[in-house]
């Protein structure tokens, strides 16, 4: 099966649409599959790369508008993208991100050249301010032509469903994952002392709640055994050091900054606890890097957090500074009343195989993956009542491997496949069908679609599929 993913969001630039795209494009490389990726130009990184796995990656030479983004055109950049479907004969084209106007491009041409299109949404929207009426509007338009849309939370479809008026047996929900093996726990570079370190790790912007981070790191003032370690920039990053500075806190507030996604655990598995403040959130991914590290997780229970991890592993409380305070308190409570010992320390942050009986970290058979929080065995499910102090938190490499058994990338291979399988048995969209399709969800979209649609054709006039110059394939080496 040959793969074209789309997206804006895309190495060097981090974040979860990135890793999302990158680690998918792997599995499915190791299946067997042709994968290519389809982004913007970053800087001096143009043209065409391999990265690892000989994954191919086309960097096009189109400027961005806005926040990583192209300018959306819908159709100064067909002839470039048809050439590129064409030469990689790809038969699926997915794109990633309702922020993508290249992965909505992109999407439009698959649709008009015959080929099956897929749909990745990441995020959450509402309905009233402006900014989300425009893209829910050209979501309508683009999912419209869409084979199959796919979201990584049950409330994201919910979200999606509702906003793009897409029906619901043409979305699917396939959560994230995360590589257990690279975040694994590491307790010995965590203070020997009783210091509690509360570990950040977000874009520091409001959509990331850090108005109410803000206002919880002064209820740590007289508090002397709780640090703070925020990793990550953005436009409110002058507001948390200016409270750093009123409270008198800048020896145990450290603002990490920036950092590349492989370096973020080192400075997780310095924490006890991981804050996220987020207002709206899909799916976090840094939540469950963070469990996967073996912290304890306090979150706002907000969009598909609640359905992410199992409450023994997270704390929820409402997006408010009192309730995340009482929720930090009794994380804070478990930490000191915990009993597990930490194992002598080791080169790879595994437990020695003296610690463990000689446990291997063996690849799960399917049956015995959990496909939901449902399936956890009995041993793992908390008590009724989650806020309870007297709850012991989970020794770190239990909740390694108990995050290990929900989320891994195989997993969303394998069903990322079913839908590809799937759509690859539909027909392919008729002209008319699109037409209408487009005419019904916005039709003041119609007339760049039908300038897309004749100007394919004199493209097929003037350079035929016939001409095109097809891509010779780098055969991967056997693992």
């Amino acid at each position: 099966m040959r793969i074209c993913m789309v997206s804006d969001f895309f190495y060097p630039s981090i974040g979860g649409v990135e890793e999302h795209v990158y680690n998918l494009s792997q599995m499915l490389l190791s299946l067997g599959h042709k994968i290519v990726v389809l982004t913007h130009a970053y800087g001096d990184c143009s043209g065409i790369r391999y990265v690892t796995g000989y994954l191919k990656v086309y960097y096009l030479p189109i400027k961005v508008c806005y926040n990583q983004c192209i300018l959306p055109t819908a159709v100064c950049n067909l002839p470039l993208l048809r050439a590129v479907l064409l030469r990689e004969r790809v038969e699926v084209v997915h794109g990633h991100s309702a922020f993508s106007a290249l992965a909505h491009e992109a999407l439009m041409v698959g649709s008009l050249l015959g080929l099956k299109t897929v749909f990745t949404d990441h995020s959450l929207f509402g309905f009233a301010d402006l900014s989300a009426a425009l893209t829910n509007n050209l979501l309508e338009v683009n999912l419209g032509m869409v084979n199959h849309a796919i979201c990584v939370s049950h409330i994201g479809k919910e979200n999606t469903v509702l906003r793009a008026r897409v029906a619901k047996n043409r979305v699917s929900v396939i959560p994230n994952a995360v590589d257990t093996a690279l975040f694994t726990p590491d307790p010995q570079q965590r203070p020997s002392n009783d210091i509690i370190n509360i570990v950040v790790a977000s874009r520091l912007v409001y959509r990331k709640g850090i108005d109410l981070l803000a206002g919880i790191i002064p209820r740590f003032k007289s508090t002397p055994n709780v640090n703070f370690i925020i990793v990550g920039d953005g436009p409110k990053r002058d507001l948390l050091e200016e409270i750093r500075e009123k409270t008198n806190m800048q020896e145990r507030v450290q603002m990490v900054g920036a950092v590349e996604h492989n370096k973020v655990r080192d400075f997780l598995v310095r924490g006890h606890i991981f804050l996220n403040t987020s207002l709206t959130e899909a799916y976090c991914m840094a939540i469950v890097e963070a469990a996967s590290c073996g912290l304890q997780v306090v979150s706002t229970s907000v969009g598909g957090i609640p359905e992410v991890l199992p409450k023994s592993l997270i704390l929820l409380a409402e997006p408010e500074i009192d309730a995340i305070y009482a929720a930090i308190l009794i994380a804070i409570d478990r930490h000191q009343k915990s009993s597990f010992k930490v194992s002598p320390p080791v080169a790879n942050g595994h437990l020695p195989s003296e610690a463990n009986g000689k446990v291997k970290r063996r690849r799960r058979k399917k049956s015995e993956t959990p496909t939901s929080l449902s399936q956890l065995p009995s041993s793992s499910a908390p008590p009724a009542d989650q806020n309870s102090p007297a709850e012991p938190i989970m020794c770190p490499y239990k909740c390694n491997e108990l995050v290990e058994t929900l989320y891994n990338w195989e997993d969303v291979a394998l069903r990322t496949v079913k839908v590809y399988d799937r759509v690859l048995q539909e027909r392919s969209f008729t002209t008319s069908e699109l037409v209408f399709a487009v005419w019904q969800h916005g039709s003041w979209f119609l007339v760049f679609f039908v300038v897309a649609h004749f100007l394919m054709h004199l493209l097929e006039l003037w350079r035929p599929r016939k001409r095109v110059e097809l891509a010779q394939d780098i055969q991967r080496k056997p693992s």
